[in-house]
């Protein structure tokens, strides 16, 4: 008979058996998971073990612990981001904004949103082609889903371009910036993602309202109009415990990319 001999770590064990119970339906979204004390006598090891090991499926975003009352399995379900559909001209032509397509009938709040006028930092003003010292429309939201805030976005625009319309207000009108853009005659015809993660900044930990331990995962989009010109740099920061990034293309497909080969790639920070 085979032994297994697993030399690794009591509480990554015991975080591996917890895990398993939670992905075979033994415990369901919101049930409370078994205690220190519980994980204490059934495995026989220190509290400091038992919460280390319910540390690791805190940090994994499975789950979440409630001041008083333990630790239970996270009820949020995760947002399935469809990278390539959501940008598709049917979508936003149409009125629709493009966040609609990974909500799946899920109630979506943008409850933070703020236009300003500013010069943009230095990367951002390279890739927009900007001249010195020229201003960009700045905005910036916050979107929440089932009350999880789940994504911060800064969009930069050249202020030259969209001065006096509706993108410089906060409710942007059907279809969003992109359809305002194109009724400027700056429709958007390519897009460009760049796609990083890190820890989280305390100030994003607290305005993702975010478990110790998650990272975030950075994107950062740039539209380019038919003559490849850019005319919006959207940095996005995503809580990775509520989003799959899901990205659906053919094999035969080919990179059309503006400036492919010169493209330099942008500081999502």
């Amino acid at each position: 008979m085979a032994v297994t001999d697993d030399r690794r770590p009591k509480y990554q064990r015991i975080a591996d058996s917890l895990r398993k119970a939670i992905q075979s339906g033994e415990y369901g979204p919101g049930d409370r998971l078994p205690g220190e004390n519980d994980l204490m006598t059934t495995h026989g090891v220190a509290r400091m073990t038992a919460r280390q090991a319910l540390g690791v499926l805190r940090d994994e975003g499975l789950a979440e612990a409630r001041k008083g009352a333990g630790v239970f399995v996270r009820a949020f379900r995760p947002l399935r981001r469809h990278g390539i559909q959501r940008l598709a001209r049917d979508q936003w032509g149409n009125g629709r904004s493009i966040w609609s397509a990974d909500m799946d009938q899920r109630a979506l709040e943008v409850d933070q949103v703020s236009v300003s006028e500013e010069a943009a930092p230095e990367h951002i003003s390279a890739v927009l082609d900007l001249a010195d010292e020229e201003v960009t429309c700045v905005r910036r939201r916050r979107f929440v889903v089932d009350s999880k805030p789940v994504l911060l976005a800064t969009s930069y625009l050249p202020l030259s371009l969209v001065a006096g319309s509706a993108i410089t207000q906060e409710d942007t009108g059907p279809g969003g910036t992109y359809a305002r853009l194109t009724e400027l005659g700056y429709e958007p015809v390519h897009f460009r993602e760049e796609i990083r993660s890190r820890m989280p900044s305390p100030d994003e930990m607290t305005h993702l309202s975010m478990a110790p331990g998650t990272p975030v995962i950075l994107i950062c989009r740039t539209a380019f109009t038919d003559q490849g010109r850019p005319v919006e740099v959207n940095e996005m920061t995503l809580d990775a415990a509520s989003y799959v990034l899901e990205y659906d293309f053919d094999a035969s497909q080919k990179p059309t990319s503006p400036n492919a080969d010169d493209a330099a790639p942008t500081d999502p920070h």
